[in-house]
């Protein structure tokens, strides 16, 4: 069942009336926009960060040259292996696609080395994601404007998260990648809750 809906109260980001879906995730404790100072949304802004920036996430969100990374935590900028570029269409369709050898598929990633697959068709993200090269200002600024962040206020951030926790998709993958992969740092309910303190705060961003 695709979650059901999460609405704006009062248009504010942050203020957000979320119905239970098939994500697993507890909403108890997010808060409601106007109870998260600025600082304590700050704080949540760097957890974000720090999930963002990690190559589980960095890795394919890449500038205009379509060319994935293949990034470690101690070797982040390593480029993919066998010349891969996606092309402009993000998904390989002009040479060889993603799904060639990452698999579309909700099964466990329990093998060693094999082709990872989640829940959803594989991709860069678009062009206007780019994380890499990029201050935490700078994606900051991004994330909350919805003309870079796939046309989301801070509830469709949120909403974002639950539907990938709902199909197991790349953020829901990010922090159980399979053996010989480095997990994105906490948990995809820290995620969420980092999220939502952030989006309740106003979407605060550090200063360049």
């Amino acid at each position: 069942m695709r979650l059901a809906l999460i609405v704006a109260a009062g248009l504010a980001p942050g203020n957000v009336a979320i119905a239970e879906g098939e994500h697993g995730l507890d909403l108890s404790t997010l808060p409601d926009a106007g109870t998260v100072g600025p600082e304590d949304g700050l704080a949540a802004w760097d957890s974000i960060h720090t999930v963002l920036t990690h190559p589980r996430c960095l890795n394919c969100h890449v500038g205009a040259d379509n060319v994935p990374l293949w990034g470690t935590t101690e070797v982040p900028d390593r480029i993919h292996r066998m010349a891969i570029n996606a092309g402009d269409s993000r998904i390989g369709a002009e040479t060889m696609s993603c799904n060639a050898c990452h698999q579309t598929s909700t099964r466990e990633n329990t093998v060693p080395h094999a082709a990872p697959h989640t829940g959803m068709d594989w991709r860069l993200a678009p062009v206007e994601f780019q994380w890499t090269d990029r201050s935490s200002a700078e994606i900051c600024a991004q994330m909350r404007d919805p003309a870079r962040n796939g046309g989301r206020d801070g509830a469709g951030l949120i909403e974002h998260i639950l539907h990938d926790a709902e199909v197991i998709g790349f953020i829901t993958w990010s922090y159980d990648p399979g053996a010989g992969r480095d997990p994105a740092p906490g948990s995809l309910q820290a995620h969420l809750e980092d999220m939502a303190t952030w989006t309740a705060a106003g979407m605060p961003c550090p200063e360049q």
